[in-house]
């Protein structure tokens, strides 16, 4: 799908809330930039269609940002004629605050439609941060081969899943996702953490890591300063090669260890 000259178009979404997006856009927008014939554009939210609709490639790192009906359907239409799409992290979240009084401060309802299917998962809660080891459910694909379990400080996400998706790497926990309705885990399973799911013609590679959040990122929350600056897994080696293997996939096409 490439233009003249083997230009390719590539759509950033990155926004929405709890996040520190700037830090997160400038990462992606680096990485995206080690390609000389990659364009993009970039957005905020899912209000892209006319860039979306000639991209080659979408990449997305957002929090609670859903899509309307009509956007949910062309990112549908992106994936099914050949679209790769790296979604990371928040990209299928869907959250509200609860009433006061209820026993948990947030629910994840189903507003994602039908793109929840091709995304292949929809958030449903995270404990609280703590550290967690990722391990490799095919450790000899080239988006994790020659790396060993790592050690990460992230949201783990426990998600709806919409299968079929080829699982790459996981995680595995059981217990209570502290503030949400929902996300609670008693069976010892692994969770999905990095994963492949086809579309039509076109393939979501989905990457829960990346947590990332700033001082001033939850001032919705009543929280003015939070005091700490979080990376989360961005300070992680074996993450960054993951995901720089993920970028290339996203930008080429190709499945390669190498950059």
């Amino acid at each position: 799908m490439a233009g003249p000259a083997g230009r390719l178009d590539a759509v950033v979404v990155c926004g929405g809330q709890w996040h520190d997006f700037d830090y997160a856009r400038l990462q992606l927008l680096s990485s995206l930039s080690e390609y000389e014939l990659v364009r993009t554009r970039v957005f905020e939210d899912y209000d892209c269609l006319d860039a979306l609709a000639s991209a080659d490639l979408l990449v997305t790192y957002t929090c609670n940002r859903v899509p309307t009906d009509v956007q949910q359907k062309a990112l549908e239409a992106f994936v099914s004629r050949g679209g790769r799409w790296l979604a990371l992290h928040g990209t299928n979240s869907a959250i509200d605050r609860t009433p006061n009084g209820s026993p948990s401060k947030y629910v994840t309802p189903r507003t994602l439609g039908d793109l929840a299917g091709v995304l292949g998962s929809q958030f449903l809660g995270h404990p609280p941060i703590a550290p967690y080891t990722v391990e490799f459910t095919e450790p000899e694909h080239p988006f994790v081969a020659g790396i060993g379990p790592f050690e990460v400080t992230d949201e783990l996400y426990v998600c709806e899943l919409h299968p079929p998706i080829r699982v790459l790497a996981h995680t595995r926990f059981v217990g209570e996702s502290t503030g949400f309705a929902e996300g609670h885990t008693t069976e010892d399973e692994p969770r999905p953490v990095l994963y492949l799911k086809d579309h039509g013609d076109g393939t979501v590679c989905y990457f829960t890591l990346g947590h990332c959040r700033g001082r001033v990122d939850v001032q919705d929350l009543g929280i003015d300063d939070l005091g700490r600056v979080d990376r989360g897994s961005w300070t992680v080696p074996e993450f960054r090669t993951v995901l720089q293997r993920c970028v290339s996939w996203a930008v080429t096409g190709e499945l390669t260890a190498h950059h």
